[in-house]
């Protein structure tokens, strides 16, 4: 037998040599990136370790990467001219979905790239790396090369992908139980016992938009013949308006209960609530005062849905007041509207979320209608009241949703 050649032998060792030196360093390049990845590694560290793997130890002379979040945007770069405008890219390159070589790419404005890394989780894409073709010895293959880069490639931007849906989900969870905290504060804000007697009977409904809204009611005994009741719609929704609704109900009610002048109580009103929300929140309010012993309703809208009065079998819509709160902080003009009520007169008290509710054929809940109902079902109680208020509610919007919390609160002057 022709023993082999020492030169060939020697060779063939190198070239194996060289080859497993080549699988060590990926091998360490993937548990660099591991590591870095198990260490919770921020997303731009994450792809600084990428770009020095590829730059120093795979020998791309051109990358740059586009991750997806809420648009793409250029994570890393290196090798490509000053002027380089990785924005100019972004519309060329949503296009692609596997892997591409640019060999017989006409495109100028993909020239200065050799192939494009598609990275997709189903039909969703994650990012894009584009890069000059890397330099290849006699002891690898180009195929082997690529693949390397590939699966270095997806296993960086997975954990990006997971890095960011768990931050998601942190600040979801942590959304969730503020609003369920805020949720539980709101509903400590509504009064839970409302009068009802051979004087006055009050009966209230509330139906949140979502877990928390911004309208509030309440009900005030301030001595043995008076009593205050409003109704108020805060603008904004979830966390802010519970804040701003709760220090609302403790400025008023500390207000009311040292409150002598019903007019200048409301100018009281106007000016802490201005001071507060330095006029970036604003509040719609009616607000009324009920002589038990001379029937009389003064009341102020501050530009609020005017409640509905069915007094003697006539309606009036209680509009007399000013504008609404927290907008300036002297309110421009203030009228007291006054009303003596006779026995067993109704008021209804309610947000913009009744009259602005639709029905599926896109017409919306009226005053008339409203109108209508008062003067079929007035006489029975308010809670009762307001329960087949409820359903015709439901019957008249059908499948459609509430796009606003609804509150109501109804009153009989017995």
């Amino acid at each position: 037998m022709k023993e082999q050649e020492p030169t060939a032998i020697t060779n063939s060792s190198e070239h194996l040599e060289r080859q497993l030196q080549i699988k060590q360093l990926q091998v360490s390049a993937l548990l660099e990136v591991t590591q870095a990845i198990n260490n919770s590694l921020a997303s731009d560290k994450l792809f600084r370790i990428y770009e020095f793997i590829l730059r120093a130890q795979i020998s791309v002379k051109r990358l740059v990467v586009y991750l997806q979040d809420e648009g793409l945007h250029c994570i890393c770069q290196y090798g490509l001219e000053p002027d380089f405008n990785p924005d100019a890219l972004t519309e060329e390159i949503i296009q692609y979905n596997r892997l591409t070589f640019f060999d017989d790419q006409p495109n100028e404005i993909l020239s200065d790239f050799d192939l494009i890394i598609p990275v997709y989780h189903k039909d969703k894409p994650l990012a894009f790396a584009l890069l000059g073709e890397p330099d290849v010895d006699e002891n690898e293959t180009l195929d082997e090369k690529i693949k390397f880069i590939r699966t270095i490639t997806n296993i960086i931007v997975v954990a990006v992908e997971n890095k960011r849906l768990f931050a998601q989900q942190l600040e979801q969870e942590k959304l969730k139980r503020e609003l369920e905290l805020a949720a539980d504060v709101q509903s400590l804000l509504i009064p839970r016992d409302l009068p009802n007697d051979d004087r006055l009977e009050m009966s209230a409904v509330y139906l949140p938009h979502r877990d928390i809204g911004g309208d509030y009611y309440d009900y005030i005994p301030i001595d043995e013949n008076r009593v205050l009741f409003c109704i108020a719609d805060i603008s904004g929704k979830g966390i802010a308006a519970a804040i701003l609704m709760a220090n609302f109900q403790a400025i008023l009610r500390t207000l009311a209960k040292t409150q002598n002048d019903f007019e200048q109580f409301v100018v009281h009103l106007n000016e802490t609530v201005t001071d507060i929300t330095k006029g970036e929140k604003f509040i719609t309010l009616f607000i009324g005062e009920y002589n038990l012993q001379t029937r009389e309703l003064q009341y102020i809208n501050a530009g609020h849905n005017p409640p509905v009065l069915y007094n003697k079998g006539h309606f009036h819509q209680l509009e007399k007041g000013c504008t609404i709160l927290g907008m300036f902080e002297e309110l421009p003009a203030l009228e007291v509207g006054r009303k003596t009520l006779d026995d067993n007169a109704v008021l209804i008290n309610y947000t913009d979320g009744l009259t602005d509710l639709e029905n599926e054929a896109g017409l919306n809940y009226t005053l008339d209608m409203l109108r209508a109902f008062i003067r079929d079902n007035d006489s029975y109680t308010m809670a009762v009241f307001n329960n087949l208020l409820l359903k015709s509610i439901f019957d008249f919007k059908g499948e459609k949703q509430f796009i606003d919390d609804i509150s109501i609160l109804s009153c009989r002057f017995k």
